[in-house]
């Protein structure tokens, strides 16, 4: 190689180290907002509680972001039409609001190893809302890996009742709830990402989710009921909003840019994982060997059904946003 190859490729190897950098990072960060969610739990505030301070929090995070986003979209003719807002008002609260909800409210019963294990099965949701909704075929080898993730769950879930008890069935049927809608969401939003971006629709698609999670909790509860929190709670709502919400989109996206969506996707592993040590180490949640077997199963099935060209029923290549 000569001297000219050698300096043209510097700059792509550094993108590529740059770009695996941001990809971990941002995994390891979406998943770690259940820690931060379990952390404010210790002080007596529900889920409820958690997800509006969180929303509030990150909204003007995502305002600028918005604001930046339409006035490329404008100087590119790329503003969403009515119909757009129509369907960007559907995805804000399928896929940030109810999501959310289900999933903040889930972690009050599981750990943050099985929360995160289970809506790691995205991609299987996906594919079979294709199926049953759009009549997809599936092959052989797509259901084979569906079989192989949902036992690993099965397997985590079982481990984690005989340690933990009876309310972690009820817990993982939140979560899963959730799953299904954050899936529904990717299902839908394929075509506008495609028409808006990935980053105006998470703008847009977050601040329609902020208002219905404020408008939830006025009808709910007192917004007094905000106030007078102890100090801890504040906090991590913040780091909550920057570390877990606002800054792993960012860095999930810049990670596309320099490596693709499907190499960018893959590092999306890293979180579930992380997860499993991360909750034994802040929260000493127990590790058992039947759950980093469950776990290492799920994650087997989900990155054959990740891999490009694998499935009957596309699934959204680009992450756009948290859950």
């Amino acid at each position: 190689m000569n001297a000219a190859t050698t300096a043209a490729a510097a700059p792509v190897a550094t993108a590529r180290r740059v770009g695996i950098a941001l990809a971990a990072s941002g995994a390891i960060l979406f998943s770690a907002k259940a820690i931060l969610a379990k952390l404010q739990y210790r002080y007596g505030v529900d889920s409820l509680q958690v997800l509006t301070l969180r929303m509030a929090f990150s909204l003007p995070l995502f305002a600028l972001l918005g604001i930046r986003e339409t006035r490329r979209a404008r100087a590119r003719q790329a503003l969403p039409s009515r119909r757009d807002w129509g369907l960007i008002v559907i995805l804000g609260v399928l896929g940030y609001y109810l999501s959310s909800l289900l999933d903040f409210w889930g972690l009050e019963y599981v750990p943050v190893s099985l929360e995160r294990l289970i809506l790691f099965l995205n991609p299987t949701i996906v594919l079979l809302i294709g199926l049953f909704a759009f009549k997809r075929k599936v092959a052989t080898k797509e259901w084979i890996a569906l079989a192989v993730s949902y036992a690993g769950v099965v397997l985590v879930m079982v481990e984690n009742l005989r340690v933990q008890g009876d309310h972690v069935l009820f817990g993982s049927a939140l979560v899963l709830g959730a799953a299904v809608s954050y899936a529904l969401y990717l299902a839908m939003s394929g075509q506008l990402v495609k028409r808006l971006g990935s980053l105006q629709l998470v703008a847009y698609a977050m601040i329609v989710s902020t208002a219905a999670v404020m408008i939830h909790y006025l009808i709910a509860r007192p917004p007094s009921a905000l106030l007078g929190l102890p100090w801890q709670v504040y906090a991590w709502a913040a780091a909550n909003a920057v570390f877990c919400t606002f800054l792993p989109v960012t860095f999930t996206m810049a990670a596309v840019a320099r490596l693709g969506a499907g190499t960018a996707a893959q590092f999306s592993v890293i979180g579930p994982v992380s997860l499993v040590f991360l909750g034994a180490w802040v929260l000493g949640e127990p590790i058992t060997a039947i759950q980093l077997i469950g776990t290492a199963v799920v994650l087997g099935g989900v990155v054959i059904l990740s891999r490009p060209g694998a499935n009957s029923v596309p699934i959204t290549a680009t992450p756009t946003a948290p859950k």
